[in-house]
């Protein structure tokens, strides 16, 4: 079977929230030799993102987002020995801390970028949904973060990503993070106006960013 067949049939098995059948093509793309990153980003990432739009427009519920999601950990459970012994030879590409601001509860979209960061070698801290900007910063401080990204899903909450690069900038700490943005609602022209070192508009791009971003370090 072509890895192509392969990476779409896990797609669909997230995208119709079939644990049992994403847990067997899981270990198809094992068999095959297929890279469990690729499998990630291009096939449970790639679903997981796509309900993620069609829950924002209002087309599917979150129950169905919560049985995917469901799918997606089944598959992961699979892939992670393999994922964690190529991280393993590959060393620690960088700290990330990452988290949803404060006023915003959703976190579908801050999963998959940590997931897909830590599946490429990056240790991960989460600090999971609705974070006030302290707390963001002195936890960055505590983990000796390289990477601050904030994400949001919501409009109302996207002055909390500039609140947190303005107090880094008066606590005088901003050159010691690079900061990068996403979420729904943002764009690069609002990464540019807040002054943020990089947007991802998906998973792959953050980790593509925020590689060029650690090798300027």
């Amino acid at each position: 079977m072509e890895e192509q067949e392969i990476l779409e049939r896990l797609e669909r098995a997230i995208l119709e929230g079939d644990e049992e059948r994403a847990g067997e093509v899981a270990r198809e793309v094992l068999h095959n030799r297929i890279d469990p990153l690729k499998a990630v980003e291009h096939g449970l990432s790639k679903g997981m993102m796509a309900l993620g739009e069609r829950f924002e427009k209002g087309e599917i519920f979150l129950p169905d987002v919560l049985i995917a999601s469901e799918a997606f950990s089944v598959a992961m459970e699979v892939l992670k020995p393999e994922i964690e012994a190529r991280r393993k030879e590959a060393g620690n590409a960088g700290n990330v801390l990452i988290g949803t601001v404060k006023g915003d509860v959703h976190s579908l979209g801050k999963n998959i970028v940590a997931t897909v960061l830590a599946a490429h070698g990056f240790k991960v801290v989460d600090l999971g949904v609705d974070n006030p900007c302290l707390k963001i910063i002195q936890e960055a401080e505590k983990v000796k973060a390289d990477v601050i990204a904030l994400s949001c899903l919501m409009t109302t909450t996207m002055p909390a990503q500039k609140e947190v690069i303005d107090v880094l900038k008066e606590m005088h700490l901003r050159e010691k993070y690079f900061v990068l943005v996403g979420g729904g609602p943002i764009n690069q022209a609002w990464a540019d106006r807040i002054g943020a070192d990089g947007y991802g508009a998906s998973a792959g791009q953050a980790v593509e960013i925020i590689k060029a971003l650690l090798k300027r370090r």
